[in-house]
């Protein structure tokens, strides 16, 4: 069998290639990380790693070109396997049904229309033959192509608390170069604050880089890990940029904040675009356990500091006063909530060609 994968983001490799256990055999085509010697992707994700409009607009021609030439690599695979990315995925998945329209569509980490731009559902499930929904909620959007499997954390982290504690204080400040250079300052202040072992996550993507010339001097006062779940588990608290590592900490049973700053114009056009109360997956998903709408309920789980309110003397306040116990307790809530891993049910999806 040959599948077409587009997985752009670096959780989404993270979920494929828990997936890739239950599919041994297949030849992967399209977009993403290399495991073994044999994968050969026809463009990295890291060819796709820009975040904000401006960067966006600047690499228009090229998601093009890599639009047209996915399109076409479809017509050898057996079926096609998008990841998250709906700005590019949704396109493609048009193009792909325009040119192969009996090629099978398997849409799998879907897009978040329950934040914004719900129209795109029906645009969704008219492109893609099944929809693998990771969030109970999610069904809610779609009329009878989706169906919930799970979610891909619970089939990766083999970490959870039973007790708070913990030996170090973790920091974690994205994924992105633009990310890092504008959270990393902020936690090196917090840092400089807390006695004690300070780790700071690096993403495993960024092995073998000089690590100096990306952090900066201040690199010093951290000791380095490439293993999140394992540096979270053995933390007592967590400072977080937001994204998967916020979900992650959560079902670990590790408390932490949440802290993140944008570009002033990024904020500007998001916050008039995407009216929500909380960004944090843990604090949404605390939402409609408490029936609110997830998002733009009131309950949280943790704190989240963002923009202008993103500063170390915020940090701290929230480091010395956030009730360990009670997050420890609420965090096992969430867990509940998603169920199960989800990588087992969408292979034997991806096994019976979506046929079933």
């Amino acid at each position: 069998m040959k599948i077409l994968v587009s997985a752009l983001e670096v959780s989404s490799n993270i979920h494929l290639k828990a997936l890739r256990l239950h599919l041994p055999g297949v030849e992967w085509l399209g977009v993403y990380e290399p495991i073994n010697p044999q994968d050969k992707p026809l463009l990295s994700p890291k060819n796709f790693s820009v975040m904000g409009f401006k960067e966006v607009f600047g690499r228009l021609f090229f998601f093009y070109k890599a639009l047209k030439a996915m399109a076409h690599l479809a017509k050898d695979a057996d079926l096609v396997l998008l990841m998250d990315s709906s700005s590019f995925n949704i396109p493609l998945a048009k193009r792909i049904k325009k040119a192969h329209p009996n090629k099978p569509v398997l849409y799998y980490i879907l897009p978040q229309v329950w934040a914004w731009k719900a129209y795109r559902a029906p645009i969704i499930e008219r492109h893609c033959d099944k929809l693998a929904a990771i969030l109970p909620f999610e069904l809610s959007y779609y009329k009878d192509k989706a169906r919930f499997v799970g979610h891909p954390l619970l089939d990766e982290i083999k970490h959870q608390k039973t007790k708070v504690g913990g030996e170090s204080v973790v920091f974690m400040p994205g994924s992105r170069k633009q990310e890092i250079e504008r959270i990393f300052p902020i936690f090196v202040q917090v840092a400089q604050k807390i006695g004690g072992k300070r780790v700071l996550v690096v993403p495993s993507s960024f092995q073998g880089q000089d690590l100096n010339a990306l952090y900066g001097k201040d690199l010093k006062l951290f000791e380095v890990s490439f293993d999140a779940h394992k540096s979270l588990y053995e933390a007592s608290f967590a400072f977080i940029c937001s994204g998967t590592a916020t979900l992650e900490a959560a079902l670990i049973g590790t408390p932490f904040v949440l802290a993140y700053k944008a570009r002033p114009l990024d904020f500007f056009i998001a916050k008039n675009l995407v009216h929500l109360t909380c960004i944090g997956l843990a604090n949404i998903f605390y939402n409609a356990l408490h029936n609110e709408s997830p998002g733009r309920g009131q309950t949280m789980l943790h704190p989240e500091i963002i923009q202008d309110d993103f500063n170390a003397t915020r940090l701290l306040h929230f480091y010395n006063t956030l009730d360990r116990e009670k997050f420890l307790q609420e965090s096992q809530k969430i867990r509940a909530y998603l169920q199960h891993g989800s990588a087992q049910v969408v292979a034997e999806w991806i096994k019976h060609g979506l046929n079933f």
